[in-house]
């Protein structure tokens, strides 16, 4: 029986209560409300084109030491893995290059390129072993993505129209998915395992604020069910592995946000659409399965001088999940992009961190404009919270992770990150304690 315990992130946030004082949100670009709206008002006067310009970018390097197995068997035979040697990674998690215009008249240019885990690298060379032929090889493993890039035309500060390719709103993490805008050196993994993150979708959105609220409605189209798959529950369905996005079915997410008491963000966001048919595979045998994604997510922030914290839970639903998983094992070629494995009909992710910022504590002029966050994290996911009659639940799936450690800002923008952290399974797995470091940035170049 898998079970959640909910005393755990009340008794993290009564011990540590905290989050820094960073720019308000994780997208550069849609986070400056004023200045995407504030176009409409340069009718008279012409800027130049440097005014014009902003340019932005975030990024991560880190370093992981595992005291675990990596081997793939450790959740099948967990047993003959649990005495197994530690393994330590690099990575750059990402690396996001923003670019954006005000064309004037209320019309401005958003977009952003990322590379994760350092892009890719291939090389053409002669094989002097091989009859001199032309031999091609990937030098490096990694993801090149254009994440976002829209056309945005603002009539008021409440009433704005952006068109193009567009992060989906949905969860805590994809609104603010920026290195300095969570505690932990990675992106917290709930929402970043059953969900896409960082979501981005082609589409069309209405956004607007006023002084205590900011909605957004987008339509989108549908996730792809070909590439749900038992860990990652709908995570892969977003975007697509061929040169088009597939868009038989469509969805619409929406995301309300209220600043009503201070310091204090309270934002709901959900998500709906078809994914069955969102697929190039057909077969007449599921005429009636729809595929239908239902996404409901709740999450928070509390900030002031000394102390940040943030939660969120989210809940998604799949209907159809066993004809679904019975067409992606029965029906997909060996070279399709689909896991071809068991799908959950629920999901379930839910988190908080908090931290105290030190140094403000200390009123010392020399640390005028540093911080130093010390910091607790708990959260839990699970992939299969739930499974349609004669689908296997894999209790590993579920898991509880803690996380304690120290955010160091010597500037706003810069931030040293260290932290244990440990996830916790149910027997007879074994749990998986680990120590990062990592070195993130997050600002504007240009502005």
């Amino acid at each position: 029986m898998k079970t959640f315990h909910p005393i755990l992130p009340m008794l993290l946030v009564s011990a540590s209560f905290a989050v820094p004082r960073m720019a308000a949100s994780s997208n550069v670009l849609q986070a400056t409300d004023s200045t995407a709206t504030s176009a409409t008002s340069q009718h008279t006067a012409k800027p130049s084109i440097a005014s014009r310009l902003t340019l932005g970018g975030y990024g991560e390097a880190v370093m992981t030491r595992n005291f675990y197995s990596d081997a793939w068997q450790r959740y099948t035979r967990p047993e003959q893995h649990s005495n197994d040697p530690s393994h330590g990674r690099f990575d750059i998690p990402h690396v996001v290059l923003m670019i954006g215009y005000d064309f004037g008249c209320g019309w401005t240019m958003g977009s952003e390129i990322e590379f994760e885990h350092g892009g890719t690298e291939s090389a053409v060379e002669m094989e002097a072993e091989e009859t001199g032929e032309y031999e091609s090889e990937i030098e490096r493993g990694g993801e090149v993505a254009l994440e976002q890039f829209w056309i945005q035309k603002s009539f008021n500060r409440a009433l704005n129209l952006r068109m193009g390719h567009i992060i989906v709103p949905v969860g805590m993490t994809n609104q603010h998915h920026l290195p300095t805008e969570y505690f932990t050196v990675y992106r917290p993994e709930g929402e970043n395992t059953i969900f896409p993150c960082t979501w981005h979708e082609t589409g069309i959105s209405l956004w607007g604020r006023t002084s205590k609220w900011r909605y957004e409605v987008m339509f989108l189209p549908g996730l792809d069910s070909d590439r749900f798959g038992s860990e990652g529950f709908i995570h892969d369905g977003a975007g697509s592995p061929y040169e088009f996005k597939i868009a038989n079915a469509y969805a619409g997410a929406l995301r309300i946000d209220n600043y009503s008491i201070r310091n204090l963000r309270l934002s709901v966001s959900g998500y709906y659409g078809r994914s069955f048919s969102n697929s190039l595979t057909k077969n007449s045998k599921y005429s009636r399965c729809h595929g239908e994604v239902m996404i409901g997510s709740f999450d928070f922030m509390y900030k002031n001088r000394h102390v940040i914290a943030r939660g969120n839970f989210d809940w998604a639903h799949l209907n159809d999940s066993r004809e679904i998983t019975e067409f992606n094992r029965g029906s997909m070629s060996t070279a399709s992009p689909s896991p071809k494995t068991a799908v959950g009909s629920d999901a379930v992710a839910a988190g908080v961190e908090a931290g105290y910022d030190v140094f403000s504590a200390l009123h010392s002029p020399k640390l005028s404009g540093q911080q130093f966050w010390v910091f607790g994290h708990y959260e839990y996911y699970d992939s299969m919270a739930k499974v349609a009659q004669g689908i296997m639940d894999y209790n590993w799936c579920g898991k509880h992770r803690i996380a304690v450690g120290v955010n160091y800002y010597p500037l706003r923008e810069i931030a040293i990150k260290a932290e244990f952290s440990k996830r916790f399974y149910q027997q007879p797995y074994n749990n998986e304690p680990s120590i990062s470091i990592g070195i993130v940035y997050a600002g504007y170049f240009l502005h």
